[in-house]
């Protein structure tokens, strides 16, 4: 018997995800001479590859292939959602700084909340929106000093960026209508290529240096391919909400890894709103795992009850 019930594999495989997306922004700091337009090509091709790697070695080449042929409207769809993404974050992140990146990020619970209640007719538990509330108050205590700044190129770079929750947000409500029944791994795949193909033109004559390719092949492997993967197998078992929440970890952790390692340090309001941040996630999640388990004493030993 498997010692993780499935909602705890989920929320296991929500913690590994974003962790893996916020390095990006520390990444990209230590990039020669990509910039722009040729950062998201490199990393959407190499996320394309990745995920083509795994798709041949769990199917097939034949029933891979034949598995994005299948994905439909609704494949296409995600993949245009996920193609948003990938541009406007790696855009975003070259012309203004990974907290004023992320603290945009910060509005996709409200919107995923919302458009699960009006799309979905999900009834949200109040704990669901008490945890959001204090996340979105934590991030924006984080980066309040931040804020204040802003002008310019850093504008530009947060307008950009704010694409990012919007086709987060209308992604989550696609995965989670489509339902299980629905292999949706091709959509990030579809995504990485519509990403790629737009880019190509505009990152025209490519300049990146060997050592920016190799950086840019692990953001295109570990911090982009494989943690959407994930977040697509871990949405079979988690609320679209509860996704969008867990998903703040990477507006928590990208800042930091920032600090560490490009020496973009955060204020005393990051470490103040950070906390809080962490407080809504653990709660929220120690909630609802006292709920699934009085759920299971109700219905009976041996029995795991649908969350």
């Amino acid at each position: 018997m498997s010692l993780l019930t499935t909602h705890q594999r989920a929320l296991l495989l929500m913690i590994i995800a974003p962790t893996l997306w916020s390095i990006a922004g520390v990444i990209t700091r230590h990039l020669d001479a990509a910039r722009g337009f040729e950062v998201t090509f490199w990393r959407s091709l190499f996320s394309a590859m990745a995920v083509a790697i795994v798709l041949v070695g769990q199917q097939g080449v034949a029933r891979a292939a034949n598995t994005i042929r299948s994905a439909g409207l609704t494949g296409v769809l995600s993949g245009m959602m996920w193609c948003v993404m990938f541009v406007c974050f790696m855009i975003a992140l070259t012309k203004t700084t990974v907290a004023n990146t992320l603290i945009v990020m910060s509005v996709a619970p409200l919107l995923t909340a919302f458009l699960a209640w009006v799309v979905l007719k999900q009834r949200i538990p109040q704990r669901t929106w008490l945890a959001i509330a204090a996340a979105f108050i934590g991030i924006l205590w984080m980066f309040v000093n931040g804020m204040s700044n802003v002008g310019g190129q850093h504008l530009i770079g947060m307008l950009i960026g704010g694409a990012v929750p919007v086709a987060s947000a209308v992604n989550l409500i696609i995965l989670k209508r489509a339902g299980q029944g629905i292999d949706l791994m091709p959509a990030v795949f579809l995504g990485s290529v519509f990403s790629a193909l737009l880019m190509l033109p505009f990152a025209w004559p490519l300049e990146a240096s060997l050592h920016d390719v190799g950086l840019l092949a692990v953001l295109g492997f570990f911090q982009l391919g494989v943690p959407c993967l994930l977040m697509v197998k871990a949405t079979k078992s988690l609320s679209a909400p509860e996704v969008a929440l867990l998903s703040l970890l990477e507006v928590l952790l990208g800042p930091l890894w920032a600090w560490l390692g490009a020496g973009e340090i955060p204020a005393r309001e990051t470490l103040l709103g950070g906390g809080v941040v962490m407080a809504a996630l653990v709660l929220n999640e120690i909630a609802a795992l006292r709920t699934q388990g009085a759920k299971k004493a109700t219905v009976g030993p041996g029995v795991e009850p649908t969350v």
